[in-house]
């Protein structure tokens, strides 16, 4: 049995070192928060952190809504969530336990208007926290408690409305009979190339240079890194995706050798299916584009969320028998989204934790049996990222995706944030005595704060992360986490967080 006995948020303002574009946002800064829940697992009291940025736009890709009002609309997510997890009660499986909090706050955003992706986001914090506290409290890695269903994932035939996953086709199985045996111990970083990313260091003028020893051009990334694995940000508009796509590929044909690969993230960009199917088959009827669309493995969101999932997009995918696999990621927003996407014709899904952990191992299970029965199709479980750092946030994202076997995974919070030099002495050090693998120092000799600043930012070596020490962990994270040096909640305030549309 399990149950939760307090909750504690906390957030922190980082500031990124160079901007970051996406879709119609510009980030700058966000607040980071942290959410520490006490659990009582068994008549053992653990504790169980869980992180993540409050991005701006992605949730809800208002245009018109400030900034603060984004912030404050996940805040009370979030919040609802954490309150509800102790007014659950106590749950026999974290599985259960989670399904109560995921439809009470289903009914709950329905009935405040807050859209599924923004909802499940404050479950998903919440779920983060117990998977954490269950795996410390028992003594085992994250991988281990979903090979063995520590967690009681049940898919289907069960009656009670009120458990998440209802995926008939995968029966009374459970995920360690879809899952790789072993979770994987390293991965290829694919580098995320922003809307306004520079590609060359000539490019960049001299009152944007960063200098603080890491890579600011993608020309630059690629030879710090030894990058292989690329994430390409795409407008939606013929000549300048030809011109800027033109340009990365003669970089990535310099300065990579041997195998390589690209996703293209078209960011919701269309509000039908016949542009976008106009604009693929223009861009890859060029010469340059064609040559490297052997490289492509998937197309992701090119639809925007309020049409991706209907019957008029579904006619228009299956109709287009030579697509490019095409995956949903903002549309991901409800348990039952990848069955949809999939029966509508996309090629699958993204993980992200900040979408649910439970979902996206359903989510993989359901694409390894798909796999499995159509062997000449192809179907993805991708790995996306929001820009996440450690020392918590990133280390549990990538324990799921070692843990489902996702060989490529886009990382960029190292790229377009400090590594954690924004972090104490005390949790850099943490980080790595726990994790030399996946961190390395940069910098001087010191913690200094000043010119000679050194501080922990990831390991790419010949583009690949170790998540070793990842994986041995309860929950990605080596040590537990004192949340105290952050800012309570009732005492944080929104400042020095800027957006740029």
């Amino acid at each position: 049995m399990l149950q939760v006995k307090s909750i504690d948020i906390r957030l922190f303002n980082m500031q990124t070192r160079i901007p970051f574009r996406y879709g119609i946002s510009t980030l700058l800064a966000c607040p980071h928060l942290f959410l520490k829940l006490t659990v009582e697992v068994d008549g053992k009291i653990a504790s169980g952190v869980s992180a993540d940025h409050l991005p701006p736009k992605w949730f809800t890709k208002n245009p018109d809504s400030p900034f603060a009002s984004d912030v404050d609309d996940m805040l009370a997510v979030i919040r609802h969530a954490a309150d509800h997890s102790i007014l659950a009660g106590a749950a026999a499986t974290v599985y259960d336990l989670i399904s109560r909090v995921y439809f009470e706050q289903k009914i709950w955003a329905k009935e405040k208007g807050y859209p599924p992706l923004l909802a499940s986001f404050g479950t998903s914090l919440v779920e983060r926290a117990i998977i954490e506290a269950v795996c410390r409290a028992k003594g085992i890695n994250f991988s281990t408690a979903v090979r063995k269903n520590v967690l009681g994932v049940r898919f289907s035939g069960f009656a009670d409305e009120h458990l998440m996953l209802d995926y008939q086709e995968l029966g009374d199985t459970r995920p360690g009979g879809w899952l790789p045996a072993e979770p994987l111990q390293q991965t290829f970083a694919r580098h995320t190339v922003g809307m306004v990313d520079y590609l060359t260091d000539a490019e960049i003028p001299a009152g944007e240079r960063v200098n603080d020893g890491l890579p600011q051009s993608l020309e630059s990334a690629i030879q710090y890194y030894g990058l292989t694995h690329f994430k390409l940000k795409a407008a939606g508009d013929v000549a300048k995706d030809l011109d800027r796509l033109g340009r990365i590929f003669a970089l990535i044909r310099k300065h990579v050798r041997g195998e390589w690969a690209f996703t293209l993230d078209f960011n919701e960009n269309f509000k039908q299916i016949g542009p976008f199917r106009e604009l693929w088959e223009k861009l890859s009827a060029d010469p340059l584009i064609k040559e490297q669309l052997t490289h492509l493995v998937f197309i992701e969101q090119p639809l925007h969320r309020d049409v991706a999932l209907s019957a008029e997009v579904g006619k228009g995918l299956h109709a287009w028998a030579d697509r490019p696999p095409i995956i949903i990621d903002e549309s991901d927003g409800y348990a039952g989204a990848v069955l949809d996407a999939l029966a509508l014709g996309y090629a699958g899904t993204s993980h992200k934790n900040c979408k649910g952990i439970i979902k996206s191992i359903a989510a993989a299970c359901i694409i390894a049996k798909r796999g499995q029965e159509n062997p000449e199709k192809k179907f993805v479980i991708s790995a996306e990222d929001l820009c996440n750092v450690g020392p918590v946030a990133l280390l549990q994202d990538l324990a799921v995706a070692a843990a489902l076997g996702i060989e490529n995974v886009e990382r960029n919070g190292h790229h377009y944030f400090k590594g954690l030099s924004m972090h104490s002495k005390k949790v850099q050090e943490q980080i790595m005595r726990h994790h030399g693998d996946l961190y390395r120092w940069q910098g001087g000799e010191s913690v200094t704060g000043g010119s000679g600043e050194r501080y922990p930012t990831m390991a790419v070596k010949g583009g690949r992360i170790d998540v070793g020490s990842v994986v041995a962990a309860p929950f990605g994270v080596g040590f537990e986490l004192d949340v105290e040096e952050f800012t309570r909640l009732g005492d944080w305030k929104f400042e020095g967080v800027e957006l740029r549309g």
